[in-house]
């Protein structure tokens, strides 16, 4: 059985760690930190097989040389030389195989350019989307569009309810807080902020969360209802979907 756990890491990251029956090696997923990833396999004594990038943002890269050098895992990520490391660069409509799964990559630019997610399908499946989709929000834009990222959230709302979200940061409760401000009339989100407010008043993880979930409660993949039309029209131009989308992002960012 493949488990998946969280490293905490900085003040609010996240190195998903993947292990097969909890025994032999584990594939980690965006370390940004090399020693939160050292002290699990000497605590557990795994190998580390593999490494999975999705972006060349330093929070999620800064450990990779560490564990390399250290290591010798095999690398995957996006096909950008920015990043020191890479082994196999992949890009939309890859494939390849780990843990026993196979994992398509999805070009998710947005966040950034070469932003790319992993959706391994399965029961259930699991989307490691790092910086495009969080519990209750979505990455802010450094480099690309809203078009793009709006386009890439449109993708996962095709994916199974059941697929878990593995996002990379901790964001939980301040982005279901502007939640409330961007769709004030929804009881699924409010019980679910009451939850983990819960959860990390006892310092646990409110990740992964889930597609079906997200389609529920996250404004950003819910700009298509008036509800969330209207509260984004108070703040800019809210006409169809991309333009509220485009607005509640900008909120968001001074929220």
């Amino acid at each position: 059985m493949l488990t998946v756990k969280p490293l905490p890491a900085f003040q609010d990251n996240y190195i998903w760690v993947m292990q097969q029956d909890n025994t032999g090696n584990v594939v980690v997923v965006d370390p940004g930190e090399a020693q939160p990833v050292i002290d699990y396999l000497e605590r557990t004594g795994a190998g580390l097989e593999a490494i999975l990038i999705t972006h060349h943002h330093q929070d999620h890269t800064g450990g990779l040389a560490e564990l390399k050098k250290r290591y010798a895992p095999h690398v995957i990520g996006p096909d950008n030389p920015a990043i020191a490391g890479i082994d196999e660069a992949v890009g939309e409509g890859d494939r390849f195989r780990l843990m026993g799964r196979h994992f398509d990559v999805m070009a998710t630019p947005g966040h950034t350019l070469d932003h790319i997610s992993f959706l391994s399908t399965g029961t259930p499946s699991l989307l490691f989307c790092a910086d495009t989709l969080f519990c209750g929000g979505c990455g802010r834009l450094f480099e690309g569009t809203p078009e793009q990222m709006h386009q890439a959230l449109t993708r996962f709302a095709e994916l199974d309810d059941d697929t878990l979200v593995f996002g990379a940061h901790e964001y939980t409760l301040s982005n279901l807080k502007f939640a409330q401000a961007a769709e004030p009339d929804n009881s699924t989100r409010d019980a679910l902020l009451e939850e983990c407010q819960k959860a990390r008043e006892l310092d646990r993880p409110t990740l992964p969360s889930t597609i079906g979930r997200e389609r529920a409660i996250n404004p950003f993949m819910r700009v298509d209802l008036e509800s969330v039309q209207d509260s984004a029209a108070a703040q800019g131009d809210a006409h169809d979907a991309l333009s509220t989308f485009t607005t509640l992002r900008a909120w968001k960012d001074r929220f």
